[in-house]
């Protein structure tokens, strides 16, 4: 099997790279390479060095692959365009740098969205201009990446974000062409918006060009959608909680992704609140530990 396992700066909490709570860089590298991964994300851009000199020595250093990197920022605010290309084409830059592969695109959170996460029948809809311009919006900058940089560029629905439900990501999939736009499939954010993640990667596995692995605890998600509680506050509640504990099937993930002859990474991402008392490397263990003990 060529599938690698890798992990993410958000397992450490690190969701925004200037946050004074973030974890220093180089720690979430040693613990990452401590846990048992080859392989890791950028995190936001900012977080880590992108002087490729510094950044290259340390990966070397710890016996790590830098996988990819994300831009979680709001694709569907057209006045924070200019602040979403810049932290794209910085990405894109550091990625290139390091001979990683995967950039994938977030549209985050929108206070029009965060007290409906996981509540499609409720969700604030956009209407046809608007997502016709947040879709180019997400369009050109997966073209930015395909064809300027030579990366494969994955779409990732999230929580609380105007692509959060299967529809929505389903629509976008079939208006944004195929060859500038692959799916980076989380299957703990698919199943916190209420579907099933095992039977969209059976439909759509041909597309799916690289995996998150995130796990989600069914009563606090039953409690976090019936209370309309925030996608952070539900995170410092443990909504995403070590894999093989809440209600994605790991093992059908796994099968589809042999049958399909998947290769590359799927990345590990336990999303944290950083000031509670966990142990990031602790999670981490537990879920390379989990994943061997399924065949990964």
């Amino acid at each position: 099997m060529t599938i690698r396992i890798g992990n993410a700066p958000c397992s450490w909490g690190v969701e925004f790279a200037d946050d004074p709570r973030n974890p220093p860089w180089q720690q979430v590298l040693r613990d990452c390479a401590a846990a048992g991964y080859t392989g890791i994300e950028l995190g936001p851009i900012g977080y880590m060095p992108e002087d490729p000199a510094q950044l290259g020595e340390a990966l070397a250093e710890n016996g790590l692959t830098l996988i990819g990197g994300v831009v979680f920022r709001p694709f569907h605010d057209p006045a924070q365009w200019d602040s979403v290309l810049d932290a794209a084409r910085r990405t894109c830059r550091a990625l290139v740098a390091h001979g990683a592969r995967h950039l994938v695109l977030i549209d985050s959170i929108s206070p029009r969205r965060a007290p409906t996460a996981g509540r499609p029948q409720e969700a604030e809809q956009m209407g046809p201009a608007e997502w016709a311009a947040f879709r180019d919006r997400i369009a050109t900058v997966a073209r930015i990446g395909a064809e300027e940089h030579g990366l494969t560029v994955g779409i990732h629905a999230h929580a609380a974000g105007f692509l959060d439900f299967e529809p929505e990501l389903e629509r976008l999939l079939d208006e944004v062409d195929e060859t500038i736009l692959k799916i980076c499939f989380d299957t703990g954010h698919h199943s916190y918006a209420g579907s099933d993640p095992v039977a969209f990667m059976r439909r759509h596995i041909g597309r799916i060009s690289y995996m998150h692995f995130k796990d989600i605890d069914p009563q606090v998600k039953a409690r976090a959608i019936a209370r309309s509680t925030g996608f952070y506050e539900a995170c410092g509640q443990g909504i995403f909680c070590n894999l093989g504990t809440g209600d994605v099937d790991f093992p059908a993930v796994r099968r589809i992704l042999l049958d399909a002859g998947f290769q590359g990474w799927c990345t590990v991402e336990q999303d944290c609140d950083p000031t509670l008392d966990v142990s990031p490397v602790d999670d981490a263990r537990k879920n390379r530990a989990y994943l061997s003990s399924i065949g990964f």
